[in-house]
């Protein structure tokens, strides 16, 4: 089949998308649907519900696989699957009343206790009804948190209080942060206990899976009287939390817990799959919290653990279960539910691997560790972008994994964008590994990666094939011999290192005591030493190549807060630092113009780059361009990267660009395909 799927991109690392899918979860989603013979286009559903159904339109599935939360409002769950059915879109999971029911858990929970199952005693009450707590008396300790959040959001330990006074102090708190309602529950003394849903899997029970519990690993941040798995926990310390399935409970309250999720699913009109959360005490009575219809599917959830007891023994199977369901349930004829050629296999697009390094450390905090990785947005642009090209995109992230994924990707061709991981070769990882194995990618090859990434060797390159640059050379000690012909100020940067890392105002140097101490701080911190080059005190410009042509260059203008000597510094990238603006295309005259397209063009191909890549140059006292660096690697984040605003201002949009980047390794396939034919003629 066909199958959008759709989903909520975690952008960012805080509670505001706790709900959201990293893009590993995305990745391993996409993949293991695509595994099944499936035609999969993940869908993020960010952005106006307009550009959705465009999109929604223009794919035409034959099913939606469904995880997105929606953003904003009491009722965000609901919002798509209310929009797939006005499409005429079968969709998997629940549809838009049972997601409404389910987010409320006020409302939930009288459902629960008209149906027998018990619940804590309870109030509800928002920011514009606070009196509702006048017919309710608490019976201590009672535990606050949000009415209409998921995910554990708002809860931990400092929401359980013993007292009037302090709940009434929590309450005011909290209805500032969630005006839209909170829930007051008398607190359960005892464990939690999850229990999974997934329709028609277990058969004797309903589809009810066998209840999971959690272990809390040695540290884990874990209140050790009230052992509440909050926020905190599911979000800072997963990795110190581990599903226990089954849960270590009575025969009869896991009966219990069976007979109550049952009677919840079939009252909520659950469809597909579901999780009830219960908290059990010592006595082993349950008493029901809440009921997720869109439970978490990342990896490692209880949901898989628990389907494995049932024969569901992997992804595959449980996601596979979850698309024959929904299937049925809509009825779609048999043809619909065989595995669907590819777009690749009909001949309108291509399987395309994106090979890249995520970034999960955001430098701003001055951890540079990942500054070169690029942001989940970033890779999502590109896969969109890909998609609309009429591609299959495969996502895959440059790990150690990727000698196991890319081989069972079955890609065509790889745009990539990896940086690699570690060590002074580590961008040329990638690319020696396609060559291995025989795939076409876009970008250079690893011999111009590897030099380019040492700056020392790249700048001796374009020297010798006649192209000027500043004086200097690397030092690899802070005692060693000083670059020979080097003048005062000088600049000093790491060798080994891109995105302008470890550059800052302090790496503009006056004197050789300021210089030695500089290269210190900078072999200390990278390796690769350092590399000392004469300040160049003229314009700076950046130019883009792209199919073997200069685009149009682009001057980094530095304002008067910059300082009397500017450089482009790392927080400058990074948005921490002001000083600088971009004027695309550079105002100069032609002649200017042209030596800079000389210098770039001649700099690229003279280190054997190809397909695309970025040029920085720098004017001398005297006008003349000199090469600082070549980036082979262009970072491509929409709107902001250098190489998107330079294409931007010749009128060449993203989606043109990223054609453009992967126009010559698709060549290179079809010459592959070409020649083989011809052998085997």
């Amino acid at each position: 089949m066909r199958i959008a799927f759709t989903h909520n991109l975690k952008r960012q690392d805080d509670e505001a998308q706790a709900e959201f899918d990293t893009l590993e979860t995305i990745t391993a989603l996409a993949d293991a649907l695509s595994s099944l013979g499936h035609d999969v286009h993940p869908v993020d559903v960010a952005g106006s519900p307009g550009a959705l159904c465009a999109r929604l339109e223009v794919l035409r599935p034959d099913l939606i696989f469904n995880t997105a939360e929606g953003s904003r409002g009491r009722y965000r769950e609901a919002f798509y699957p209310a929009l797939f059915e006005q499409l005429g879109l079968p969709y998997t999971g629940p549809d838009a009343w049972t997601c409404a029911l389910t987010l409320d858990k006020a409302l939930t929970k009288s459902v629960a206790r008209r149906h027998g199952v018990p619940t804590p005693s309870w109030a509800a009450l928002d920011a514009h009804r606070r009196r509702p707590l006048e017919g309710y008396e608490p019976v201590f300790p009672v535990i606050v948190k949000p009415a209409y959040e998921g995910s554990s959001k708002g809860v931990d330990a400092r929401c359980v209080v013993h007292d009037r006074l302090a709940l009434d102090a929590l309450l005011e708190e909290m209805l500032g942060r969630y005006p839209d309602g909170v829930i007051v529950e008398s607190f359960v003394e005892g464990v939690d206990i999850t229990v999974p849903w997934l329709e028609g899997a277990a058969l004797d029970t309903g589809g009810v899976l066998p209840a999971a519990g959690y272990a809390f690993a040695e540290g884990a941040p874990i209140h050790p009287e009230y052992r509440i798995y909050d926020y905190t926990l599911k979000n800072d310390y997963s990795d110190m939390v581990s599903v226990e399935a089954p849960a270590s409970i009575s025969p009869q309250t896991a009966k219990a817990l069976q007979i109550y999720t049952a009677r919840l699913v079939k009252a909520l009109g659950c469809r597909g799959m579901a999780r009830a959360d219960f908290r059990v005490g010592p006595d082993g009575a349950a008493h029901f919290i809440e009921l997720n219809a869109l439970p978490s599917l990342e990896p490692g959830a209880s949901l898989y653990t628990c389907a494995e007891l049932v024969g569901l023994a992997s992804t595959e199977d449980v996601l596979g279960h979850i698309v024959s369901t929904a299937a049925r349930r809509f009825g779609l004829p048999p043809e619909a539910k065989r595995p669907a050629r590819s777009r690749a296999a009909r001949g309108e697009g291509y399987v395309v691997g994106l090979t890249y390094n995520l970034k999960r450390v955001d430098p701003k905090g001055g951890d540079d560790a990942e500054a070169e990785f690029d942001a989940p947005t970033t890779v999502q642009a590109i896969a969109d972008a890909l998609g609309a090209l009429g591609h299959e995109v495969r996502l895959l992230e440059a790990t150690p994994a990727i000698l196991t994924s890319l081989p069972q990707s079955e890609v065509q061709v790889v745009f990539n964008i990896a940086e690699g991981i570690r060590g002074t070769s580590r961008e040329a990882q990638i690319p020696a590994l396609l060559d291995l194995v025989g795939i076409p990618y876009t970008g250079s090859e690893p011999g111009p990666l590897a030099v380019t990434l040492d700056k020392a060797l790249a700048r001796r390159v374009v020297r010798e094939a006649g192209f000027q640059v500043a004086a200097g050379g690397l030092m690899l000690d802070p005692e060693g011999a000083l670059p020979k012909g080097l003048s005062f100020p000088a600049v000093v940067k790491p060798n080994g290192e891109g995105s302008s890392k470890g550059i800052s105002a302090a790496s503009v140097v006056a004197d050789e005591a300021a210089l030695r101490a500089q290269v210190k701080i900078l072999c200390q911190r990278y390796r690769g030493g350092a590399l000392v080059e004469a300040f160049l005190p003229g314009r700076e410009f950046t130019v883009g190549v792209l199919q073997g042509k200069t685009l149009a260059p682009m001057e980094i203008v530095f304002g008067d807060e910059a300082g009397p000597n500017p450089v482009y510094s790392h927080g400058h990238k990074i948005e921490t630092e002001g000083g600088v603006r971009y004027q695309a295309p550079a105002q100069i005259d032609g002649a200017l113009d042209a030596a800079i397209r000389a210098l770039a063009l001649g700099a690229f191909e003279a280190l054997g780059c190809r397909d695309v890549g970025r040029v920085d140059v720098r004017l001398d006292a005297e006008g003349r361009p000199c090469f600082i660096e070549c980036n082979p690697l262009p970072g491509l984040t929409p709107g902001w990267s250098d190489l998107c605003l330079i294409a931007e201002s010749e009128g060449l949009g993203y989606t043109d660009l990223i054609a453009g980047i992967l126009a010559p390794a698709v060549a290179r396939l079809e010459a592959e395909r070409a020649a083989n034919a011809l052998e085997i003629s």
